[in-house]
């Protein structure tokens, strides 16, 4: 069983801002954050969206009202730069102290033979899961409080290394001399080959791992106290029709159907948004994961219906010395290219 607990400085409440808050496993931590009096930041991709997630937490929220946190939904569109700048400046305006940043927004659409493109052109896998939650952390890093309670938690997955249950399954994660990244803003692959929607999700969780290395050290190099961290929850399949592989359904909805009852009824290699949830609480609010060093962490499945959350190696290639810095110097290098 997973207990939740409370920051270290007990009755201090939080400000956290949370991508990809409105579903899933960044909906439950939201519920469970606002149950322990923190206050909480989350964005929505427009205004419909908005009200239907603040109707939900307000009806499912497990404690009197009074005992909960603050929720902001101000209007943020990932797969928008521009949306970010109109989020942030808000964000400024308000004058807004953040504790903790949490970049949990995903987004896969295995199953496609054509890349989805962003506002600004992007493939819409890297656009979102690392180009748009770069762009955040940069622009919102001013805002963020720097003391020893302050973290950046950016949402991976083990499929970023192919020697890893999922990551071995279909097209490996790699992201070779990332030429496909050098040549533009209308590459498809990261490495250059040719599209692959499986493989552009596995490559932005690889992503996601390389720009928590880097901005960990250069963080470090400023001597902030901010920790960085990333994690990977598990697979978590919901019976709902959200949930993670809603993109990917329409697709191959009988595969797709068979694949979910079998890993999750039978095999019971799954878990579940409530608990991957709790997970993602605990990793906010526990002091024991404030450290100076990027760290890590897997939900890794023991047996059927058995998982253990702990400090886990990032795969060989995210280990590559210079990969790290290669990827924000090039990542950068886009962002410049929309102003």
């Amino acid at each position: 069983m997973i207990r939740i607990f409370k920051n270290s400085k007990g009755d201090k409440p939080l400000t956290i801002v949370i991508t990809g808050g409105s579903s899933g496993i960044g909906y439950q931590a939201v519920l469970s954050l606002i149950s322990l009096g923190h206050n909480i930041i989350l964005p929505c991709k427009n205004i419909l969206r908005a009200n239907q997630v603040l109707t939900n937490i307000f009806n499912q929220s497990p404690c009197d009202l009074l005992k909960k946190g603050n929720i902001y939904t101000p209007i943020m569109d990932l797969s928008d730069l521009n949306s970010i700048d109109s989020f942030c400046y808000e964000l400024k305006k308000k004058r807004i102290n953040i504790d903790v940043l949490i970049l949990n927004a995903g987004l896969q659409y295995t199953g496609s033979k054509t890349p989805w493109r962003s506002t600004q052109g992007f493939e819409l896998t890297f656009a979102v899961n690392h180009l748009s939650h770069f762009y955040l952390t940069q622009n919102i890093l001013p805002l963020i409080n720097r003391s020893n309670e302050s973290k950046i938690i950016i949402t991976s997955s083990e499929v970023h290394n192919p020697l890893s249950p999922g990551g071995r399954v279909g097209a490996k994660a790699g992201l070779g001399d990332l030429s496909g990244l050098a040549s533009g803003s209308k590459f498809a692959m990261i490495d250059g080959k040719q599209f692959n929607a499986d493989k552009a999700y596995k490559d932005s969780k690889l992503c996601n791992i390389l720009f928590g290395k880097e901005l960990s050290n250069r963080l470090k190099n400023k001597s902030s106290p901010i920790t960085v961290l990333a994690w990977a929850p598990g697979l978590v399949i919901s019976k709902d029709e959200q949930g993670f592989f809603r993109y990917s359904r329409k697709y191959n909805q009988l595969g797709q159907l068979l694949f979910s009852s079998l890993a999750r009824d039978f095999l019971r290699i799954t878990t579940s948004n409530e608990r991957a949830g709790k997970l993602l609480t605990n990793l906010v609010c526990l002091s024991s994961y404030n450290k100076s060093n990027f760290n890590y962490y897997s939900n890794k499945i023991l047996s059927p219906g058995k998982f253990a959350f702990e400090q886990t190696d990032i795969s060989e290639e995210a280990q590559r010395d210079g990969l790290p810095n290669k990827l924000w110097r090039l990542t950068q290098s886009l962002i410049d290219t929309k102003n």
